[in-house]
């Protein structure tokens, strides 16, 4: 399989995770965030692979996300920056990754909370007779904002790539 199917292939399981109902049953709940978390996961394989997608023809191969992010934040930082820098495509993905408001920046954020022992995922049901705050966006709306984003944004990667 090459780096662009296997994109597509986790940008559609990502579809179909946050497609799926949760039911109404005892178990929605767990189910619901159990989908997201899925959803989540399937949506940050996605990104390694467009950074292997992107860094195809760059010595030293693909960083993982958390490797790139790392160096991001050094070169932001005014610290040395890897040769990976120079790809246009890298340099891009950063300058949405500083943005608090880019879908990057929040998928970050979210992976980087997958991988606490608290999870990303909100029961959402809250406790009875607790006011609950009305800006809290659900996860899965979340996600689905930065799949579209993604997906929006992934031709003109593509493009700039298959120029090398």
């Amino acid at each position: 399989m090459s780096a662009v199917a296997r994109t597509n292939q986790l940008l559609y399981q990502t579809e179909l995770l946050l497609a799926m109902p949760a039911g109404d049953d005892e178990h929605a709940p767990a189910r619901r965030m159990a989908l997201e978390e899925a959803a989540l996961g399937q949506l940050g394989l996605a990104f390694e692979a467009l950074l292997r997608e992107v860094t195809t023809h760059a010595p030293g191969g693909a960083p993982d996300w958390r490797t790139w992010l790392d160096a991001a934040s050094q070169r932001q930082a005014g610290g040395d920056a890897p040769v990976q820098a120079e790809i246009a495509e890298l340099v891009w993905l950063e300058s949405l990754a500083v943005r608090p408001e880019s879908w990057l920046a929040l998928l970050l954020a979210r992976l980087a909370a997958l991988q606490s022992d608290d999870g990303v995922a909100r029961r959402g049901d809250g406790v009875p007779g607790l006011i609950t705050s009305a800006g809290a966006t659900p996860l899965g709306d979340e996600l689905r904002w930065c799949l579209g984003e993604f997906k929006a944004l992934l031709p003109s990667l593509r493009q700039g790539s298959q120029e090398w």
